[in-house]
């Protein structure tokens, strides 16, 4: 570890699919603490040994602390390396040299203690994620031709089905075919809450089932699932460094070898014009004042460790960058579809005209829609129960659809394909409140109009709320059309919302928000949000399982769909980034002190080996802080259904400036917070009858 403190050695590979996660080591099962602990009672002994004999023991726990660093500094010299361990050893070997054996003990002693709490703090923060392997059963029920076996997650292929009894870890990603049941899904989302599934469902390897039992189409391997993708990129995200980190390491790299030509330079200076002995005793006391272990671990430690809590939560950090970015965040800029809202339109409202019932508007409304694709259809036919399909059914691009139910005419789409008549105010009501309308038609009569929403998560405002009294601005990006954005924007308690934007408009934005206010973090879901997340300071791709453009170009991601993991994540990273900036100043005062002081012969080589290490343990401690969860909590149940009913009337949204046709839109929006039907899921466009842009 002597090395690896420093960064010079090679990064560790990220676990396989199939490995098994060792668990982390009790203290006393560390190998350096043991040799410490050896050490330190050789050197008591002798310390109560006359003569020889007190040589004898010092020389003998010098041997053992000594063996936790010198095997691999020697390794590392051979290629090349220079590491603290080597200071440490030349020191060792310089006071043993000039018969202080004694004081050579006392560092192999206390360095050897650094080493081991080092891999021990390490092994620790990793400890969490590497687990996350053990999640997979040992084994999984398949059927294959006919016959039901059991069988290694590391045999599943694409297309088996797997079987899934209550009570068990389901082995990897896949869909459900048949069954239905609830998911604890914490191990991948965070989230406490189960999740109920049926067919069609999307589920992920290490999810608990619950009480029903389950058919999954496999749809990724083992070595591929999300958990196997998860623990990966962690890995690799520990890799990249971020700012602090290189700062580092910066200094680290280069102290030493500057170690070693200032000791030899006080050795040989002090030599010409005083004692040589008491000067190359000075330089080695030197050597050890100046490693640079502490400064070098100051920032990766708190790293691993802010990470490992992170991931444990549901907001995986690709690194000390995304740490340390995430921290700094002025403004957040937030996407609408899937982001803000759920990305699953739903009939939120149906208004008859005069002598007809919203039983009677629904059910021409489904027999036109029956088969098509799009969106809005979809959420049409969710509304009701039973779909008898229309005859010769036709699409009016950009209009709606026509076709024939019960043997007469019928039509449906947008506002000025069917005419409104009575119900034009009702249609601006709705189209103010963010709506999509479409006017039914029957037999050359309207029958009424079908409202369908893009709902907004319900936890949003509480989202946005938690990031003001952080202190940061929050702003919306969407590529939908200006009265639904004003309405999401409302209901969410944004003000500040940019409107009918391309993904160049929205990367634009972004930059423009960083020179104007300060650091920008990005949060989106889809392959139009990609070039604003990767051009943002921070982005966040909301959902980690989602949209792999999203994920990719992301520096942080939410794995599930609570956002007020949003706010968390970022209390989270500025109190990991205060630890961080703690660290360094801590290790570079420690080198600043004591290197004058031993230099100038006011600290003794045990006083500095004594204190050095003392500090060493303090950073490490101290960075192992910035792996509490106590700004990453749990949050409570929201209480809201995935059905609004579908006659509950919905008020206007707030008063906007007027808005130009051409071009992104801004818009300025009173605080006030629109009533919205609960738990929907959001959609982009919702089809070719309703005519907005999508997002």
């Amino acid at each position: 570890m002597a090395d690896a403190c420093c960064g010079t050695d090679a990064p560790t590979p990220a676990p396989s699919a199939t490995e098994p996660a060792a668990p982390p080591s009790a203290v006393w099962q560390v190998r350096e603490l043991q040799a410490a602990a050896l050490s330190g009672v050789l050197l008591g002994i002798s310390l109560l040994l006359p003569g020889t004999w007190a040589t004898v023991g010092a020389l003998a726990a010098l041997a053992v602390g000594a063996a936790t660093f010198v095997p691999g500094t020697l390794r590392g010299l051979a290629k090349g390396r220079l590491g603290v361990g080597l200071l440490m050893t030349i020191a060792a070997a310089g006071a043993v040299a000039l018969g202080e054996h004694g004081e050579a003990a006392t560092l192999a002693f206390l360095f050897s203690i650094a080493e081991g709490l080092e891999g021990y703090a390490v092994a620790r923060t990793r400890h969490g994620l590497r687990a996350l392997l053990d999640l997979v059963p040992a084994t999984a029920t398949v059927r294959r031709g006919g016959l039901e076996q059991e069988i290694a997650p590391a045999e599943l292929r694409v297309g088996d089905t797997l079987l899934v009894k209550p009570g068990e870890r389901i082995a990897t990603d896949g869909t459900v075919a048949s069954g239905r049941s609830a998911l604890d899904t914490s191990v991948v989302t965070g989230e406490s809450v189960p999740v109920e599934v049926g067919p069609g469902t999307e589920v992920f390897a290490g999810c608990v089932n619950g009480a029903g039992a389950l058919e999954i189409t496999v749809t990724a391997t083992a070595e591929d699932n999300s958990l196997a993708r998860l623990v990966h990129t962690v890995h690799e995200a520990q890799e990249r460094k971020g700012t602090g980190q290189r700062l580092a390491e910066r200094f680290a790299k280069p102290l030493v070898p500057g170690v070693l030509v200032l000791a030899a330079a006080i050795a040989a200076l002090g030599s010409i014009f005083g004692d040589p002995g008491v000067w190359i005793e000075r330089s080695l006391v030197v050597l050890v004042a100046a490693a640079p272990c502490a400064f070098a671990l100051s920032v990766p430690v708190a790293v691993v460790a802010a990470i490992g809590a992170a991931s444990k939560a549901g907001v995986l950090l690709k690194g000390g960058a995304a740490v340390e970015a995430l921290g700094k965040v002025r403004v957040v800029a937030l996407d609408k579809t899937g982001t803000l809202t759920r990305n699953e339109p739903a009939v939120i409202e149906i208004v008859p005209t005069d002598g007809h019932t919203r039983a009677h508007v629904l059910a021409v409304a489904v027999a036109l829609e029956a088969r098509s694709e799009h969106p809005l259809a979809a959420a049409v036919l969710a509304a009701a129960d039973t779909t008898v399909p229309a005859d010769d059914v036709k699409a009016v691009p950009g209009n709606g659809l026509t076709g024939t139910v019960a043997g007469r005419p019928a039509r449906l789409g947008k506002p000025g394909f069917v005419e409104p008549g009575p119900l034009t105010d009702d249609v601006l009501r709705l189209q103010d409140a963010g709506a999509t309308v479409v006017l039914v038609e029957h037999d050359g009569r309207l029958l009424g109009a079908v409202a369908v929403r893009d709902e907004i998560r319900p936890e949003a405002a509480d989202a946005v709320r938690a990031l003001h009294r952080q202190g940061v601005r929050v702003v919306m990006l969407t590529g939908d059309n200006a009265r639904t954005a004003a309405a999401i924007g409302a209901a969410a308690g944004i003000e500040d919302i940019r409107a009918e934007l391309l993904p160049e408009d929205k990367a634009r934005i972004v930059t423009e928000l960083r020179a104007a206010h300060g650091p920008v973090a990005m949060v989106g879901d889809g392959i139009n949000d990609a070039p604003a997340l990767a051009t943002a300071d921070s982005g966040i791709a909301m959902g980690a399982m989602g949209s792999d453009v999203a994920i990719e170009a992301a520096d942080t991601a939410l794995m599930g769909e609570d956002l007020r993991r949003l706010p968390d994540a970022l209390a989270h990273t500025r109190a990991a980034r205060r630890i961080l900036t703690q660290n360094l100043l801590l290790s570079g005062a420690i080198l600043v002190a004591l290197v004058p002081l031993a230099a100038t012969g006011i600290l003794g080589l045990a006083a500095v080996v004594a204190s050095h290490e003392l500090a060493e343990v303090l950073v490490i401690g101290n960075g192992i802080r910035a792996g509490r969860k106590r700004l990453l909590p749990a949050h409570p149940l929201l209480r809201t259904s995935r059905t609004a009913p579908a006659t509950a009337p919905l008020p206007t949204a707030a008063t906007a400036k007027p808005v130009s046709a051409a071009g992104p839109v801004l818009l300025s929006l009173t605080p006030s917070v629109l009533a919205t039907a609960p738990g929907q899921k959001s959609g982009g466009c919702c089809g070719a009858s309703c005519g907005c842009d999508g997002d």
